[in-house]
């Protein structure tokens, strides 16, 4: 059987696009993601891409929605070493996925599908990971109420966006990051958590 519209889309091009996209978002910015930069990039046609996304927010979507940027840190013992762990990227440069991500947030007030794509690399993630820090702190003694945990997932969301779209390359100094979990996240929990903590 012949004929484009039958034939099975190669999941190596499809592979091969979606990293050219990355390196777009994450070098020259969402602006710069076009079919004619994308297909010359990959040496590739621009009907392959259209066959696999709709538009170029597709096509990001798609890329972006692959990343995790935020990751439930191993069990540190306290509440206070948790938070730390959490956020313990915000010391590094973006990387190239956070440096994508970050390309989108602008156009993403106008779009549903880069909206979608911001929420499962960053959003969905870091509710999880506040989730999975809840459980274990109630496991463990240091019970958090849910309107705490939520208060919580937001100002870490508000603190990763900063990250996301300051100027500069987004790390930040170890000593800052600790004074953040102390002075902003810790006192969200800690009424709760760490009575004790003063």
């Amino acid at each position: 059987m012949s004929g484009t519209p039958g034939r099975p889309l190669s999941a190596e091009l499809s592979e091969q696009l979606v990293a050219v996209a990355v390196d777009i978002l994450a070098e020259e910015g969402w602006g710069r993601l076009n079919s004619d930069r994308v297909a010359a990039r990959a040496r590739a046609g621009k009907a392959g891409i259209y066959r696999r996304w709709p538009s170029m927010a597709a096509l990001a979507r798609s890329a972006v929605s692959r990343f995790t940027l935020v990751h439930a840190p191993e069990d540190e013992g306290s509440v206070r070493a948790d938070l730390v762990a959490l956020v313990g990227s915000w010391r590094r440069p973006l990387s190239r996925e956070e440096r994508a991500v970050a390309s989108l947030v602008g156009a993403a007030r106008h779009d549903e599908d880069l909206r979608a794509g911001l929420d499962a690399a960053l959003v969905h993630p870091l509710t999880e990971s506040v989730e999975e820090l809840g459980r274990r702190w109630a496991d463990r003694g240091d019970d958090v109420p849910a309107e705490r945990l939520a208060l919580l997932r937001s100002v870490l969301e508000a603190f990763w966006w900063q990250r996301l779209t300051a100027a500069g390359d987004g790390g930040m100094v170890a000593e800052h990051v600790e004074q953040v979990v102390d002075d902003v996240l810790l006192p969200l929990v800690a009424p709760a958590a760490e009575p004790a903590r003063r």
